[in-house]
């Protein structure tokens, strides 16, 4: 009887090796289909892009076109970006980031103002997510984080773009509610912080210091 406890240990061990037991081979396969993913995702966020420059050139021009036919372009590029990738996940941040950054380098590419042009994108992007009730801290995050790469990658002054592009949210969100600003502003004051701005008009409001000359008391 004792002849039969080999064969079966070395049934098991071959089951064991069959099955991946250890993580080995198994392990690289799901390291590959996550590369894979997210190979997809990539590109997918770059023919968003790739798209929306093209529509920008299409409309507006060379020499930047005219503000107003501009601002009518990002605004129905925004409310497509909205619609088309849904409330929150995955399919909303890479067509807001993908929108964010074909904006700016479809604005670049035909000389318009990239600054302003980050104002109205982030402006149009917070109030077609609201409309659609989606995610405004979501979308202000995946939007702001496509508007600065495409800024850098254009060569245009980053910290100028990013701030109008702060405040340009800002505003929007003030048009909704009080509780969309401070979603907002959650999300945004890191980044303009981070810029080096001034956040004064993000901040939460407090009473100012107390005046000190000289090391004397104020009169009473």
């Amino acid at each position: 009887m004792s002849s039969k406890h080999p064969r079966a240990e070395q049934s098991g061990a071959s089951n064991r090796s069959r099955s991946g037991d250890g993580g080995g081979d198994g392990g690289g396969t799901i390291e590959q289909g996550i590369a894979d993913s997210l190979a997809l995702l990539g590109t997918a966020e770059t023919q968003v892009s790739a798209l929306v420059r093209q529509a920008i050139a299409d409309t507006v021009g060379t020499g930047g076109g005219a503000a107003g036919a501009l601002t009518v372009v990002l605004k129905q590029v925004a409310e497509g970006a909205i619609n088309a990738g849904g409330q929150v996940g995955t399919g909303l941040a890479i067509s807001v980031r993908g929108v964010a950054k074909g904006i700016v380098a479809g604005v670049h590419d035909v000389g318009g103002d990239v600054v302003a042009a980050s104002f109205d994108t982030m402006h149009a992007l917070i109030l077609a997510a609201a409309a659609l009730g989606a995610d405004l801290g979501y979308v202000a995050r995946h939007a702001i984080s496509g508007i600065l790469e495409a800024t850098a990658e254009s060569g245009a002054d980053v910290a100028q773009t990013g701030a109008r592009a702060v405040a340009g949210a800002v505003e929007a969100a003030g048009q909704v509610s009080t509780v969309a600003v401070m979603t907002v502003k959650d999300v945004l004051i890191g980044i303009a912080a981070s810029l080096g701005q001034t956040l004064h008009a993000l901040a939460p409001s407090s009473p100012p210091a107390p005046a000190h000359k000289g090391g004397t008391a104020p009169p009473h």
